[in-house]
């Protein structure tokens, strides 16, 4: 979705900080260490990144569950600290552990979650989100009663009660099979499509490169990346060339143009190298400058994938 170069942030964070206390006057362990992005309004943005670099840690400042130590955090032009309750109600978490009172419908959530708001009674929309995360039917169903998929999707529903701009998914698809994940993306892009700025962490980093407009990055703390998608993606170094030989190999050859030459079978070898230092055809030149004739290739472009590992990578 595509906004007005001049409209505000949807979330503004500057150089946020949180470090937990330590045991005995000791430094307890640094969270965050001066993170600073704007999430723009109306995109789908990712926040990657390993675990415990972060990420919960920073959703949960936004959520009002975690006291920063420094810097600043808007959201929808609100600051969490001099305007807590309208930057709450600018925003809806929604979890990745799944919690529910077992004894309460997916109606009665809804509308014990408006009252939390106060919100009238008349102005609650619980019949309408239900119908949008397609549990009208188990709407008079005790929550303990639904699947792990309807239990998302109400927590989904459960976070929009007060109809906010914004929309925190904290690894919404983790242990969830292929065919709800994809349902679950329906929703949200849906939502999206509707106005809704969303905002996801993920560990499916396939699943970021096809939602997500921008993705920032986490890690030790610190923001490492901050980019659209597909630039990105573009930062990849490293490419894979995939070679059948017309003979055994005696072992995968040794050349310094490759990062890492890996024989997959006897006539199979796959060749990582530098992009910036060598094109395809030049790696073919090295194989075959090793006395073989090449019977058959194929390529394959860098993802995400790659460039979280290359960004996240141990020095």
């Amino acid at each position: 979705m595509t906004t007005s170069p001049a409209a505000e942030p949807a979330i503004a964070i500057r150089d946020l900080t949180k470090r937990y206390a330590g045991e005995k006057g000791e430094p307890g362990k640094l969270a965050l260490d001066g993170v600073s992005f704007d999430v723009p309004q109306g995109q789908i943005f990712g926040l990657l990144g390993p675990n415990g670099a972060g990420k919960s840690t920073l959703i949960n400042i936004l959520a009002g569950l975690v006291r920063k130590t420094g810097g600043s955090a808007e959201i929808w032009g609100f600051d969490i600290d001099r305007n807590p309750r309208n930057a709450k109600r600018m925003i809806g978490i929604v979890p990745q552990e799944i919690v529910f009172d077992p004894f309460f419908t997916p109606f009665e959530v809804l509308e014990n979650q408006g009252g939390f708001y106060g919100i009238g009674k008349r102005d609650r929309r619980s019949e309408e989100l239900l119908a949008a995360v397609h549990l009208a039917d188990k709407r008079d169903a005790y929550a303990r009663t639904l699947s792990g998929g309807m239990k998302r999707r109400l927590l989904i529903a459960k976070a929009m009660v007060h109809s906010p701009p914004i929309l925190v998914l904290d690894e919404p698809t983790a242990g969830v099979d292929v065919e709800l994940r994809r349902q679950l993306w329906e929703l949200v892009t849906d939502l999206n499509r509707r106005g809704v700025t969303v905002v996801l962490t993920t560990h499916y980093l396939e699943e970021a490169e096809q939602l997500c407009d921008r993705i920032a990055i986490i890690n030790r703390g610190k923001l490492i990346a901050n980019k659209p998608t597909r630039e990105l993606v573009g930062m990849a170094r490293e490419k894979i060339v995939r070679v059948t030989l017309d003979r055994d190999l005696a072992g995968p050859p040794i050349d310094e143009g490759f990062v890492k030459a890996e024989a997959l079978d006897p006539r199979t070898l796959e060749i990582t190298y530098d992009r910036d230092k060598a094109s395809a055809g030049q790696v073919l030149a090295r194989i075959q400058s090793h006395g073989y004739a090449i019977e058959d290739v194929t390529t394959r472009e860098p993802d995400l994938e790659d460039v979280f590992v290359q960004l996240t990578a141990t020095p």
